[in-house]
């Protein structure tokens, strides 16, 4: 028996994010598949905290520091890196997450997988 998995566009994953069916779940769309984040844990969110922190106040007004926010890439993926590093956005920017060329660097922390 083959297993078909359905794939979903960054659009449909909004409207399901909208109509409240993913509300009470921590998921992420990834290559247009739902995946459900795990769990943080207290070192990983010091960790990120402390670095997202320390990385705002080095770059002043110059860049934006998001702490797990969504990113929209055009492999149909939203993923909540831990820490983006992002251009600042203009107004008419604020209709959607940052693309990949807003992004300057990413991280994402990681205990026992990539």
């Amino acid at each position: 028996m083959n297993l078909i998995i359905a794939k979903w566009t960054i659009e449909e994953y909004h409207r399901m994010i909208d109509a409240g069916i993913l509300s009470d779940r921590q998921v992420e769309l990834l290559k247009g598949e739902i995946v459900e984040m795990s769990p943080e844990g207290v070192p990983h969110a010091y960790s990120s905290g402390e670095a997202g922190d320390s990385l705002a106040k080095l770059l002043g007004d110059r860049a934006k520091v998001r702490h797990v926010k969504p990113i929209s890439l055009p492999n149909n993926s939203e993923p909540e890196p831990d820490i983006v590093i992002v251009q600042p956005l203009g107004h008419e920017d604020r209709e959607h997450y940052p693309y990949l060329e807003n992004i300057f660097w990413l991280i994402e922390y990681a205990n026992s997988s990539l």
